[in-house]
């Protein structure tokens, strides 16, 4: 009798925050390694939210937070999703967590039962598979392809729903496409979802601000919709605030309620400081994000321009997010320096081995065609990066 439990031994480890620490640990050994893998700003969390937090520091916000949250803060919220996505949320429909990655671990443990099915359009973000699978769902993966732009079409939709289909998790911007939907892309899609009340919808849109479109679209916004999504949002990605680990939910009451049960069973209440500040970010007109985001624009363009020149890389041209997907399925088969590529995983280790550039499979997003390029670093860094990958793959 092994001493772990078999749903450990079934978890796969996250191959996004595995491909990060052997990048690390390589260049602790003094290789020179460049990582493309991590989905992490490279941006310092702007001074006024650091600022809020040394505010509630000397004010001794050092005891425990509400579990789902500081009134003020799911308020704050609720004004932030009236403003960015027209939805009508009350703070009862907020729940704040240690990250958009516990919000979406609480709505699985809350509404997902064995044999579940949950609809995932691949590439989905890496640990929805693992969460929905850790919940005793089943995942059903609608495979996209860069023809599609990556997105899912109604039809494929409509075809993926079965009467044991519970729900469906999507993001948009995408991680790890950069794709985003549009209002009325996802129009369609709810034109299907009528006729399956009993599905519903998390819409992951941590990447909402980092988007290079002229309009941006809430699902929930949509007729019909509002009480059956649960919207994931956060600070991590939009304020370069991925280590205060702050993360939000709006969705109907009794999910949010069930979701405040699970987190006061798991870790309480999210970091207080951290809430503080999260107020001066939600606060803040989106507009403080413009010359990050610009920064991202020129870098998307930098790395597609860069990349038609490197032959066998097939590229969308991602609206949002700090990812570039190319497919790269032209070298399976084919051996490079000795070595033969049979899928994604081959060329992303060779990557590594022959240029020191550090990507993410595609496998671990559901699409083995692909790899991750992430371009949240400096110009200078992702041209070297480029220039590298040319190199070893002519």
């Amino acid at each position: 009798m092994s001493a772990l439990s078999q749903r450990i031994e079934a978890l796969s480890t996250s191959q996004t925050l595995a491909m990060a620490a052997l990048a690390r640990e390589l260049k602790a050994q003094g290789k020179d390694i460049i990582s493309l893998s991590l989905g992490e700003p490279d941006f310092n969390t702007p001074d006024f939210i650091k600022e809020a937090a040394k505010k509630a520091i000397d004010e001794n916000y050092s005891k425990y937070p509400p579990v789902d949250g500081y009134v003020d803060l799911k308020e704050a919220i609720c004004k932030k999703f009236k403003r960015d996505n027209q939805l009508d949320y009350k703070p009862e429909n907020i729940v704040v967590s240690t990250g958009a990655k516990q919000a979406l671990y609480n709505i699985a443990q809350s509404m997902i039962d064995e044999g579940d099915e949950v609809i995932l359009p691949a590439p989905y973000w890496v640990s929805y598979y693992e969460i929905i699978k850790m919940a005793g769902g089943i995942p059903v993966v609608v495979p996209t392809t860069v023809e599609s732009n990556f997105k899912i079409t109604p039809g494929q939709l409509r075809q993926a729903c079965t009467p044991r289909t519970k729900m469906m998790w999507f993001s948009s911007p995408c991680n790890p496409s950069g794709s985003v939907y549009s209002r009325d892309e996802l129009a369609g899609l709810t034109t299907v979802l009528a006729d399956f009340p009993a599905i519903y919808v998390v819409s992951d849109e941590i990447y909402e601000h980092i988007n290079f479109t002229a309009d941006y679209c809430s699902i929930a916004s949509l007729p019909g919709m509002m009480d059956r999504t649960i919207t994931v949002n956060g600070v991590a990605k939009a304020f370069a605030m991925t280590g205060w680990r702050i993360g939000y939910m709006g969705a109907p009451a009794f999910i949010a309620k069930a979701c405040t049960k699970m987190q006061g069973q798991v870790t309480s209440g999210a970091n207080s400081i951290a809430q503080r500040a999260t107020i001066a970010a939600v606060d803040a007109d989106p507009i403080v994000l413009k010359d990050m985001v610009d920064a991202f624009h020129r870098r998307r363009d930098l790395v597609l321009t860069l990349l038609k020149d490197i032959p066998g890389f097939k590229t969308t041209i991602p609206d949002g997010a700090f990812y570039v997907f190319p497919d790269i399925s032209f070298y399976f088969g084919k051996t490079l320096r000795g070595k033969t590529i049979q899928n994604a995983d081959d060329f992303s280790m060779y990557l590594l081995a022959e240029a020191g550039i550090a990507t993410v499979t595609g496998d671990a997003f559901g699409n083995p065609d692909c790899i991750r390029l992430s371009f949240a670093t400096s110009e200078d860094q992702l041209t070297e990066a480029l220039q590298r990958i040319k190199e070893v793959v002519s």
